[in-house]
């Protein structure tokens, strides 16, 4: 599934360098593009947002229900690799 940024947020901007995907855009609140957030699959073992979000403001959003193999075969399109 993709993640989603909560009305929560605080935005402190710590998040959006942290996508390795460039899916976080700035806005009030911060938004998550689904079609390139991979929750850090293929990059990193977990959501790099959520890790570093301080007021715990980043879930998964229930609207996009994805496996893991869905988010491995986003992150082979957005980067053209092949696996981890």
């Amino acid at each position: 599934m993709a993640l989603l940024i909560t009305s929560d947020c605080i935005a402190c901007d710590i998040c959006e360098p942290e996508c390795p995907n460039e899916a976080i855009q700035a806005g009030d609140p911060y938004v998550i593009d689904p079609l390139r957030c991979t929750e850090c699959v293929g990059h990193y073992d977990q959501p790099q947002c959520q890790q570093v979000c301080p007021v715990d403001c980043i879930p998964q959003d229930p609207d996009r229900i994805e496996d893991k193999p869905t988010l491995l075969a986003r992150y082979q399109q957005l980067t053209g690799l092949s696996g981890y």
